[in-house]
């Protein structure tokens, strides 16, 4: 999940990064504070300022602000807000900065300047970072930086943000103490910069450009070349869906070999620890707690681990080469059929590895009822928690063959669950349409990024993150669940002379009978009702519950097999593509609600969005039980 970390130093002067999207700032951030914040290469990624802290070679403490990416001081989203916000001084609990910034892009100076311009305005102390001078160099643009820093009356450096060293001549120049002396006009100017103003720096800035001898564009580059297929109109879409066919083939077919490693240790770790506790008085509750609680719960989910690492390698390559961008330009004319444009792609691609940071990104989307729309279908982008219930399901009862001797089954299934997913998403939109649009028009308008290769560090740092952060929650809200379900499932005990396994007396099995009545009529037993609840708090501990219920469920004859060949044994087909069916539209984990209830200021979205998602969910299951038992998948 990419999720924003703001780290908090109360002392030092404040210095605030401020540049257009795509211009390298948050790369020249890490550069400069050491912070690990991923690096994606589309516009709008910044969606909240972070903070970081900088140690000058003089050794003075600085706090560093990354504020979101805007191409002016007018703010037309909640991301741009923020900017605004900071720079005025008007952001709660923050001063503003003692100094500015501003990186501009080496390639596109004809842009970056306005924004210098209203930032100059503001008073407070400014240095321009030119950064990006590696790309400018390699496409034949030379950038004077001591004429540039004549014309505009403030201290210019270069920068690279992407290479070590890249910010030497910043950090230099951050040990001069005249650098941060304030205009005395500083404290007044904190009205919005007037109309007429900002009119004439389109003037200005070309005067500059024409001075400098950069006036001119360079066309034809290499981006261009690679457009001319990319973004052609029948070539580029069935590019797309060829590497998004491909990615989901790939997540089942380069998995197999971990899978296998990590599920043999974690059935060798759960026979060992069995051998060495007793099975009789407290220990044999010790011994339950920790192989059928906690080995057979979190290493039911572990397993998928590689399937997950896979598809988030694959977003962050498309991330970094400057890909995303383009995919939104060609799905802008689908999404303009549902009622919204291009823009909303990148946030529902986002939430295919998480919701929660998907919701987050609509922040960049200007018009309000296009931003409440995507929040509203984000949650039926197929997220990474998913993974783990649709391998599990896939791998039980999906055979593993290849398909006209070259496709995968069973990442052929996966891929068709994505797109239901996608599609249930369009459809939503499609209905909101109707009854929201009033005939408004939308046109997309978006910075195409340069192409480049992925830069392996951020690559790395993005897979990391994930990681730490999938094992976070199986350390902490998987583990604590499923060690709560296995005492619902354990307590009270079997009664003397009980002949059927002891979960069905326990309070677990109380609560699955009773909700075994409801989903019933789905197809769902005792045993799927019970993983449903905890499943509310993250989806993926449906896995270990399920896994946990199934452990308890032996008999004292019977030893706990593997999650997945039981399930094969026990349910029928019906069930099994109606628990996909659920899956594909189930209503959110409570996490994700509740990100819905701090972006949209209120409960009213979050309880819509829960309960047309219930009801979606219900429906899909109902009419695939029905369907299939109709064909005789039922057995």
């Amino acid at each position: 999940m990419n999720e924003a970390i703001i780290h908090f130093y109360p002392g030092g002067p404040l210095l605030a990064l401020v540049g257009n999207p795509n211009c390298g700032k948050t790369a020249l951030f890490n550069l400069l504070t050491g912070s690990r914040q991923k690096v994606a290469n589309y516009a709008g990624v910044t969606v909240e300022r972070k903070e970081g802290k900088l140690t000058t070679a003089a050794g003075k403490a600085l706090r560093v602000l990354d504020l979101p990416g805007t191409y002016s001081l007018h703010p037309r989203s909640p991301d741009e807000r923020v900017t605004h916000d900071v720079l005025y001084g008007r952001a709660k609990g923050e001063k503003r900065p003692d100094l500015v910034v501003c990186v501009v892009d080496a390639t596109n100076l004809r842009r970056s300047l306005r924004l210098v311009l209203a930032v100059k305005r503001l008073g407070l102390p400014c240095v321009v970072a030119v950064n990006m001078q590696d790309l400018a160099k390699a496409r034949g643009l030379t950038v004077n930086t001591a004429a540039l820093a004549r014309e505009l009356g403030v201290p210019v450096v270069g920068t690279v943000g992407t290479k070590g060293g890249g910010d030497t001549e910043l950090r230099t120049l951050l040990d001069d103490p005249s650098l941060w002396q304030r205009p005395a006009s500083a404290a007044a100017n904190t009205d919005a910069p007037p109309s007429h103003a900002t009119d004439a720096d389109h003037d200005t800035v070309r005067g500059i450009l024409k001075r400098l001898a950069l006036d001119e564009l360079i066309p034809h580059t290499m981006s261009d070349r690679i457009d001319r297929v990319v973004l052609h109109p029948v070539f580029g879409p069935i590019l797309l869906a060829t590497v998004l066919f491909l990615i989901f083939q790939a997540v089942f077919s380069w998995s197999v070999a971990p899978m296998d490693a990590i599920k043999a240790a974690s059935d060798w770790l759960g026979a060992m620890v069995g051998t060495l506790l007793p099975d009789t008085g407290v220990m044999g509750w010790v011994r339950s707690l920790i192989v059928d609680g906690v080995i057979a719960g979190a290493g039911g989910v572990v397993v998928f681990l590689p399937q997950i690492i896979i598809l988030f390698f694959f977003i962050l390559v498309l991330e970094e080469s400057g890909y995303l961008p383009r995919a939104a330009f060609l799905l802008d004319r689908l999404m303009g059929g549902v009622g919204l444009s291009g823009r909303s792609f990148i946030p529902l691609l986002s939430s295919f590895a998480c919701a929660i940071p998907g919701i987050m990104a609509t922040r960049t989307i200007a018009n309000p009822r296009d931003r409440l729309v995507t929040i509203m279908i984000a949650p039926l982008m197929t997220c990474s928690a998913r993974l783990p219930v649709y391998a599990l399901l896939i791998g039980a009862f999906i055979p593993r063959r290849e398909v006209w001797g070259l496709l995968d089954l069973q990442g052929l299934v996966l891929f068709t669950l994505y797109v239901a997913g996608i599609l249930g998403a369009l459809l939503v939109a499609w209905v909101l349409k109707r009854f929201t649009t009033r005939g408004q028009a939308r046109t997309l308008m978006m910075e195409l990024p340069n192409y480049h290769l992925p830069n392996i560090r951020n690559v790395g740092i993005g897979l990391w993150q994930r990681v730490a952060i999938f094992m976070k929650r199986v350390g902490g809200v998987i583990l604590v669940l499923t060690i709560a379900l296995w005492f619902l499932a354990s307590f009270p005990g079997a009664p003397e002379g009980a002949t059927r396994p002891a979960i069905e007396y326990s309070l677990a099995g109380t609560l699955g009978r009773a909700l075994a009545v409801v989903f019933e009529p789905i197809g769902f037993n005792w045993q799927i009702s019970i993983a449903l609840v905890p499943g509310l708090a993250a989806r993926e501990v449906a896995v270990s519950s399920l896994g946990t219920v199934y452990a308890l469920s032996a008999t004292a004859n019977d030893t706990a097999q593997a999650l997945t060949p039981l399930i094969a044994q026990t349910w029928s087909l019906a069930t099994a593509l109606s628990l996909l069916a659920w899956y594909v539209f189930a209503p959110q984990c409570l996490s994700t609600l509740a990100t819905i209830k701090r972006e949209t200021n209120g409960w009213t979205m979050p309880l819509i969005v829960a309960g047309y998602l219930f009801a979606l969910a219900y429906l899909a299951s109902f009419v695939t039980y029905r369907v299939a038992l109709a064909f005789g998948a039922g057995g």
